[in-house]
């Protein structure tokens, strides 16, 4: 697995990826030197990452590391069919994936991708901003929530 580095307004992301696919991305709490590896993988991941963050972008087009099980890819697709600037509860999100609002808890807790399988738009009953697990927790949340949200759209807080 070869890993890149990479800036963006949220602080670090690195990227590691196989021969076939993107194995992983982690948003990291700070800021860390970038890292430049040779491949066509990471470069297309970094081209997509800065077109979403330069509002560019509303769907990552990556082939993806396949899930370990058939229930865990039918649960990614329901996080990746959560549109571009829109969120879900949980419980919604549940329902039409014919789950249970745990197990889309720990689809998202465990979402070896975030920002491109984008469990930040899931969020808890009544509108609140909820857990997330990456970069620096509910601040990273928040943050690519509001930017999603651009400058019309709702205010997300931490």
């Amino acid at each position: 697995m070869t890993c890149r580095i990479i800036a963006s307004p949220i602080g670090a992301i690195a990227i590691s990826a196989g021969a076939e696919a993107i194995e992983q991305v982690r948003l990291l709490a700070a800021d860390a030197d970038p890292e430049a590896a040779d491949h066509p993988l990471l470069d297309e991941a970094a081209r997509q990452i800065g077109a979403y963050f330069a509002g560019r972008l509303t769907r990552f087009d990556l082939p993806l590391a396949p899930c370990s099980t058939q229930r865990g890819e039918e649960l990614r697709a329901a996080i990746i069919a959560v549109p571009y600037g829109e969120t879900q509860s949980y419980g919604e999100l549940a329902r039409r994936a014919s789950s249970g609002p745990r197990a889309i808890g720990q689809a998202c807790r465990r979402n070896p991708l975030p920002l491109i399988v984008p469990c930040h738009r899931v969020i808890a009953s009544g509108g609140t901003i909820g857990y997330y697990s990456g970069g620096s927790g509910i601040d990273t949340k928040a943050a690519l929530l509001n930017h999603e949200a651009g400058k019309e759209g709702r205010r997300w807080a931490a």
